[in-house]
This record gives C-alpha cells, structure tokens and sequence, in this order.
C-alpha cells in the first residue's frame, strides 16, 4: 500500500517496532529481575500475553488492502480503499493496472514452476541468499559474547540483561537511521556501509579479545577500560547490522518479486531464514568451542563475501515502483542476461502523474 517513494522508510517502520518491543522487554526483565522472592519471571514469561491479545484484537479491525481485496472480487471496495489511502479521488490509472496485475496473476497456475524459469533466476537468488547472509552477519556471536564483557566493567549478576538493555537502545536508535535514509542514500549504500562497519569491528573485536583471552578463555586482571573499548565495538556492530542487513534483509527482498511469483518467492526467502536461524543457534557453541575468538573472523569473512555479493549483484531498488521494478533486472550488467525484454512484452511500467500510481507504456 506504500507510496514507492516512502516503501523503504514504512516497511522498515515494522522493524523499528520489532526492536522497541525487544528494548521494552528487555528493560522489563532487567527490573522484573530485581522483585525479591525471585518470581519475577512469572511477569516476563505471562507478560507475553498483553502483546499477544492487543495482535488478536488487532487482527479483527485490521482492514483489508486493495489488492486483497480484488483478489477477491471486491472491486468497488477496494477503489473506494484506494482512494481513502493514497487521500485522492483520481486512482483511476493506478486501480486499472491493479486489476490488470491481479488477473494476470490468476494465470499463474504454478507459482513454485515458474520460479525455476530463466527470467526469474535474479529473483530466487536473491530470495535465498539475501536470508542466508543476514543470518552468517554474526550478530549472534556478538549477543553471546555480550553478557560476559558487560560483566567485566560492572554489571555483576545484572550482566546479561543489562547488556540486552544497552545493545536494545543501540538496535532502536540505529533502526531510526535507517528509516531517515533508507529512501534518501539507498538500499546499496547502506548494505555496504554497514558490511564495512560490521567487518571492521568484528576485526577489532576479535583481536582484543584474543589477545586477552586467549585460547583458554582467562583473560587475568582486565581493565575496565579494555572492556569499555570492546564493549564499545560491540554497541558499533549492532549498529552497523540494524541499519543495514537487520531491517534490509528483510525490506529488499519484499519489493522485487513480481505479483506470479511472489507468494512462492516470499515463502522460500522467510524458510531460508528461519532454517539458518535455527542452524546458527545450534552449532554456535561447537564452533565457540573450537574456534574461540577465531568465531569472529569467521563471521567477519561472510560478511566480506556479502559485501562483495551486494557491490557486484544486487541493483539498487531506491524510488522505483515495484510493478516496474523488473526493469533494474534488464539493465544490470550481469543479471540482463537472464531477463530480456521479451520476458516482458508490456514494456514495463511507468508511475502516472502525481507519482503515486503506476501506468502502462
């Protein structure tokens, strides 16, 4: 329903508010934590239930969207919807090239097919490995590690929620940078600034921490200011991750699948996501184990490739309408080869006057 020119900002609005539900119950732990008689995680764990009935009520008003509704058949609804969300009475343009792509997408008798096809190759190599490098980030091994140095600097038993607290603040006020530029630098400039940052700092990371813990794990009397400076890296990590591949791993691959395959696009994108979600959680502490500081420059070499991956194959999808956006395919250097323009004989799309809605050319 977004306007293309503000899509980057409001999607990533649904990250921002991932985080602050994270911050808030985090900090509620943190004091939940200091209840004496030590029943305060009964509060955390039943708390889950005040968001869990406001998403219910909320499921029940929650209106529908034009496009849903003529799927459905609702046509005059969803213009008069149309209207009441882009706020004017001229959607004529935009309305018919809805329709015109919810019929189109009623011929697609196998979404899961056609996605083998050819033309869709950029597609579904960006719905699977754009998932798999968000999760090879590291971020994980940073909120491990957390909880440990937090507690070389003061935090005592408090540590570990304390560190959730902090690394929280910094996961939301990094979130707000993204927003403000995410339709301003692009998508590109910020998957590769932050791949940079996060390199570096995981470089940093791991370098203090080896030549204090060492292989065994006894780091001896550390200064607090040791601590201080890691802990600090850390905080710029997280920042680097939750203004780039935290909220774009998400928003990218949400706007360049076109309306016949982006139902089977979306599921493959969020399964690979969630399989190496769950496969870095298991096998992170074997590899704690064996590899000691040396996780980090693990972590930090994908994020080099990723970042290589972004700078040579991903184009940038900055302002441009999603029913148009098979044109970034057709002009990249390498991915041009796969998507011609016979793969498209509408020519494409172009957005009507007042920038809102698209048009057919």
């Amino acid at each position: 329903m977004a306007p293309y020119r503000y899509r980057g900002a409001l999607n990533i609005g649904f990250q921002l508010s991932i985080t602050v539900g994270i911050l808030i119950a985090n900090v509620l732990n943190y004091f939940f934590n200091k209840i004496d008689g030590g029943w305060g995680w009964r509060l955390s764990l039943g708390g889950a239930m005040v968001p869990a009935l406001i998403i219910t009520v909320g499921s029940l008003i929650l209106p529908d969207t034009p496009n849903s509704m003529i799927e459905r058949g609702q046509t005059e609804e969803a213009k008069a919807k149309l209207k009441r969300i882009r706020g004017v009475d001229d959607v004529d343009e935009e309305f018919r090239d809805l329709v015109a792509a919810s019929d189109a997408s009623k011929l697609v008798e196998h979404p899961w097919g056609n996605l083998l096809q050819r033309k869709y190759r950029p597609h579904l190599t960006m719905a699977i490995l754009i998932p798999f490098f968000q999760q090879l980030t590291g971020i994980n091994v940073i909120m491990f590690y957390a909880p440990v140095l937090f507690n070389t600097i003061g935090f005592e038993d408090d540590a570990s929620l304390m560190s959730a607290v902090i690394t929280g603040a910094v996961n939301v006020g990094a979130t707000l940078v993204s927003i403000y530029g995410v339709d301003k630098w692009g998508r590109r400039f910020l998957f590769l600034e932050g791949g940079v940052q996060m390199l570096i700092c995981q470089a940093i990371v791991a370098a203090c921490i080896g030549a204090r813990f060492g292989t065994n794990g006894d780091p001896g009397d550390l200064p607090k200011w040791y601590a201080v400076v890691v802990v600090l890296f850390i905080c710029i990590y997280v920042a680097g991750f939750a203004w780039s591949w935290g909220p774009l791993g998400w928003l990218v691959p949400s706007e360049i699948f076109p309306l016949e395959i982006r139902s089977a696009a979306q599921s493959i994108n969020v399964s690979v996501n969630m399989l190496f979600t769950f496969a870095v959680a298991q096998v992170f502490l074997t590899m704690l184990c064996h590899l000691k500081f040396g996780l980090f420059l693990f972590f930090a070499f994908f994020v080099l490739i990723m970042s290589i991956f972004v700078y040579f194959f991903l184009p940038e999808t900055k302002g441009i309408p999603i029913e148009e956006m098979n044109r970034v395919w057709r002009t990249h250097w390498y991915w041009s080869r796969f998507v011609e323009d016979l793969d498209y004989p509408n020519g494409g799309m172009e957005m009507s006057k007042g920038g809102q809605g698209p048009k057919n050319v």
